[in-house]
């Protein structure tokens, strides 16, 4: 899954987290302030430009010129260039997308308080201004929308990519690979959505991750005008500590919760796989696929289905009732706030944008639940695949010859 597409995958990922932190630490203590730092923010596209912007961008190119220059030295790859140099370039989109998140919500905080101005006093705002403020929305917004775009149709290509390695990998091993249940589909679909599902929930965290790093500190600053919160009162950091709470009780409950289903998904694909083959066989040899043989595997089908979708009913109850209640919780914790007058308009939207930011970020498990249980189902189903190439016991799972066991 890894060695087709990565050069030495455990050596390279260790040294892609060691990389990494050594070049964050060589940027926050020193790097960064080359440059200095602005006490007025940037509004607007112009943010994209300053010198400490443009400065990163030149920092990040060096740092993955220099770590993808050893790398292909250290152990050349075929894949390389698509591997490593690749996957900086969707970890730069990442950044990206969430510097535009940034730049939105600095764009709040006035804009809303001109609107609040304008509804308070009649006349005091012009129509040019408020114009102006939805034009300098439309440049941040015109922005994210080329790189989002651009980074989908590189995405796509990076996807097929590493299938593309992978494909080649097993046929090459296909003599070795073919016995295994369900062996065709595994090459032919399970490697496409192993490689769409890691990308997918890979640059998820990560953008998770540099959103929390971007907007914690957006949200200890804004914490300082929530004096007190419902029930519990005064605290340091509230918004921060309660954003870290919420979240935490959420992913935990939801993980309980939906515990059983990658096994139940691993199943459902066993039993499909089953199905599919003796349909296939039946085109060719008119004694498979007969009724009797096609209604014992199709109550195979049903059984698993409906055990899937009840445990998804469980899950899914469970996640509705907490992201509906999360709709409300900010307005919750600010509602002695709002009661005592103590922020504007401009400031309760930055306050709730970035909070909500942030609870994303933590709330990362709770909305990639249901692809994190497809992908351990895939992963499982290519892991006997790599452990019958490697001459190893097949995985456990495998040996279980009903999904009524699950």
């Amino acid at each position: 899954m890894f060695v087709s597409f990565f050069p030495r995958p455990k050596l390279f990922f260790i040294s892609v987290i060691v990389w990494t932190a050594l070049a964050m630490t060589l940027w926050y203590s020193f790097a960064s302030t080359l440059f200095g730092s602005s006490e007025q923010p940037v509004i607007g596209v112009a943010m994209f430009l300053s010198a400490r912007e443009l400065w990163f961008d030149l920092y990040f190119a060096l740092a993955v010129a220099i770590f993808a220059g050893a790398w292909m030295t250290f152990s050349p790859h075929p894949w390389a260039p698509w591997s490593i140099i690749g996957s900086a370039l969707i970890l730069f989109s990442s950044y990206f997308q969430v510097q535009v998140s940034v730049a939105i919500n600095g764009w709040r905080g006035p804009f809303y308080n001109l609107i609040q101005a304008a509804l308070s006093k009649p006349g005091s705002v012009t129509t040019e201004q408020l114009y102006g403020g939805i034009q300098t929305f439309a440049g941040i917004a015109t922005v994210g929308i080329v790189v989002a775009v651009l980074t989908s149709f590189f995405v796509s290509h990076y996807i097929f990519r590493w299938r593309t390695a992978m494909n080649d990998f097993y046929v090459v091993n296909w003599a070795r690979l073919r016995t295994i249940e369900g062996a065709s589909q595994r090459v032919q679909e399970d490697t496409m959505r192993f490689a769409t599902t890691m990308e997918s929930l890979g640059v998820n965290l990560i953008r998770a991750v540099m959103t929390l790093i971007a907007f914690l500190p957006v949200l200890v600053v804004l914490s300082r005008n929530i004096t007190e919160l419902p029930v519990i009162g005064s605290i340091p950091y509230s918004l921060v500590w309660a954003a870290v709470i919420w979240s935490m009780l959420g992913t935990g409950t939801l993980a309980l919760i939906g515990i059983r289903l990658p096994r139940i998904e691993f199943f459902n694909q066993r039993v499909e796989a089953a199905y599919r083959k003796e349909l296939v066989l039946g085109e060719d040899d008119p004694a498979r696929a007969q009724p009797p043989k096609l209604s014992d595997l199709f109550h195979d089908v049903r059984t698993n289905y409906f055990r899937l979708y009840l445990n998804f009913m469980y899950f899914n109850v469970g996640r509705y009732v907490y992201l509906q209640t999360d709709v409300i919780f900010p307005y919750i914790l600010l509602a002695p706030t709002l009661v005592a007058g103590k922020i504007t308009l401009g400031l309760m939207q930055q306050i709730l944008s970035a909070f909500a930011e942030v609870r994303s970020s933590f709330q990362y498990l709770i909305n990639a639940w249901s692809t994190i249980v497809e992908l351990i189902s895939i992963y499982q189903r290519l892991r006997g695949f790599e452990a019958r190439i490697h001459d190893e016991p097949l995985p456990s799972i495998e040996s279980v010859p009903d999904p009524a066991g699950s």
